[in-house]
C-alpha cells in the first residue's frame, strides 16, 4: 500500500513541477515588462490577519462535573473563569503567480496560553487559474463542512461531537489535491466575505494522504490515511445559495492504552463517511452532517479497546438579520455521538446528546459576542473511569475580536 503511494506521489509532483518548470518563461516576461515599475518582492505579498476569542462558562451551571475537554477545557471541573480559548495570527500571501502560503499559529493551545503551529502549508498550482492545485505540509483534513469551516466564522462556540471526533484538531501533515473552477473558488471567497459563514476553499474535489495520528506529530505505524471530499455550492435564480457534500476516509491509528487494561493490541482500523447539506442563512439557514464507520473503542464491560460503530451528526438552524455594522443570528442545534474517540486515552467511549440555543451578536465587523444556553447529556468512559456519566446545563459567553 505504501508503495502505491508514494509512486502516486512522485507522479503527481513530477507533474506539478513540469506544469510549473512551463510557466517559468511565461513568468519571467511578465517580470520584464514591470521593470520600469517599483519592483515589488515576495516579502511585500505577505499579508496578516488574525482573531481571538475570550470565553466565560460559569454562569448557571448546573453540574460541575459535565465536561467536554475536547470541546473547551475551561467547561466544567475545578477551574474556569475567563478563558482564551484562541489567539490566531495568520500570515499569508500569493509570493508567486501559481505558490501560495499560509501559516497559522495558535497563542492560546491547550488552555496553557503558549504558541503551537495549527496551519503550515504551501499550495502550488499547476495552472495560471489555480483550478488545481496540491497542498504540501499541514493543513485541515477535507472531512465535513464544519471541521473546514473557520472558528473565527461558526455560529455555535464548539464543533460537533460527531464529525470533530475524526481528525482531532482537523488538522494533519500530508500531501491534498484539490480541484475547482475559477468561478467556484469565487464563490467560495463570497460565501465568507459576505458573511454568510461558508466554509472556505478546499475545491469541488479533494483527494489526500495524511499521518493520521494528529496534527504536529510524527506517523507512528508507517501506515497513511486517505481521505477524500466531493461537495458543490449552487446558487439558485433567486440568489439562495445551497452547497451538498459527501466525505470519507480511512486509515489505522495508534491508541494510548492504560497498560493496566486487558492489552492485546493498540492499531486498529479505521472507516468513516457520511454527507453534509447547507442551506446558506438568506435569512433562514440551515446545516446538518452525519457519519457512519467502525473505529477503536473502550468497552467498559470488558476493560478492552475494541472495533466498534461509529455515528453521529447534528443539525443546526439559524436566522441572519442584517444590522447597520453587522447582524443578529439567533441559532440552535442538536447534536449526538455514540463511539470512541481515538485520540483519548483508551479511545474513550463517548455517548453525547446536547442542544444548544444562542445567539451571535455582531457589533462590526471587528467585534462579535456569542451567548449559548447548553443543555448536555454525556458520558465519557475508560479505564480510569469507566462508569462516567454527566448531565447538566450552563450558560456559555464569548467575545471574540477580529483583526
Amino acid at each position: 500500500m505504501r508503495i502505491r503511494f508514494a509512486a502516486a506521489l512522485v507522479i503527481l509532483t513530477m507533474f506539478s513541477i513540469s506544469a510549473f518548470a512551463r510557466s517559468t518563461d511565461e513568468d519571467s516576461l511578465l517580470i520584464k515588462k514591470a521593470e520600469s515599475s517599483a519592483k515589488v518582492e515576495w516579502y511585500d505579498r505577505i499579508q496578516l490577519r488574525g482573531y481571538a476569542q475570550l470565553r466565560y462558562n460559569g454562569l448557571l451551571e448546573t453540574n460541575s462535573n459535565l465536561k467536554c475537554d475536547q470541546c473547551d477545557k475551561s467547561w466544567g471541573g475545578d477551574g474556569g473563569g475567563f478563558f482564551f480559548r484562541r489567539i490566531r495570527l495568520i500570515f499569508y500571501g500569493q509570493i508567486h503567480p501559481q505558490v501560495y502560503f499560509y501559516i497559522q499559529p495558535d497563542f492560546a493551545s491547550g488552555g496553557g496560553n503558549f504558541a503551537q503551529i495549527r496551519d503550515a502549508y504551501f499550495d502550488v498550482a499547476f495552472d495560471q487559474k489555480q483550478e488545481f492545485r496540491i497542498r504540501i505540509g499541514q493543513s485541515k483534513v477535507p472531512f465535513g463542512f464544519e471541521n473546514m469551516q473557520s472558528s473565527q466564522n461558526r455560529i455555535p462556540l464548539d464543533r460537533n461531537d460527531g464529525l470533530n471526533s475524526a481528525v482531532p484538531n482537523e488538522r494533519e501533515s500530508g500531501v491534498f489535491f484539490y480541484y475547482a473552477p475559477q468561478h467556484i473558488r469565487k464563490r467560495f471567497s463570497q460565501l465568507v466575505s459576505s458573511g454568510l459563514k461558508g466554509s472556505g476553499d478546499y475545491g469541488v474535489f479533494g483527494l489526500g494522504v495524511y499521518n493520521g495520528q494528529g496534527p504536529n506529530a510524527l506517523d507512528k505505524n508507517k501506515n497513511l490515511n486517505i481521505v477524500s471530499r466531493i461537495t458543490y455550492p449552487f446558487e439558485l435564480p433567486t440568489g439562495q445559495f445551497l452547497e451538498a457534500s459527501f466525505q470519507g476516509y480511512t486509515g489505522k491509528y495508534i491508541v494510548n492504552r492504560n497498560v493496566n487494561t486487558d492489552f492485546d493490541q493498540d492499531e486498529f482500523q479505521e472507516l468513516r463517511y457520511g454527507p453534509s447539506f447547507v442551506i446558506y442563512p438568506q435569512p433562514f439557514g440551515l446545516q446538518a452532517e452525519y457519519n457512519w464507520g467502525k473505529g477503536p473503542q473502550y468497552n467498559p464491560e470488558t476493560n478492552d479497546v475494541e472495533d466498534a460503530p461509529i455515528r453521529g451528526g447534528y443539525v443546526l438552524a439559524s436566522y441572519m438579520k442584517k444590522t447597520g455594522q453587522g447582524a443578529i443570528i439567533p441559532f440552535t442545534r442538536y447534536h449526538y455521538f455514540s463511539g470512541g474517540k481515538k485520540f483519548e486515552l483508551d479511545a474513550t467511549r463517548h455517548r453525547v446528546n446536547e442542544l444548544e440555543i444562542g445567539v451571535e451578536w455582531q457589533f462590526n465587523k471587528a467585534f462579535e459576542l456569542v451567548t449559548m444556553y447548553t443543555i448536555s447529556d454525556r458520558s465519557a468512559q475508560n479505564s480510569r473511569d469507566p462508569f462516567n456519566s454527566e448531565k447538566g446545563s450552563l450558560l456559555r459567553i464569548q467575545a471574540q475580536v477580529n483583526f
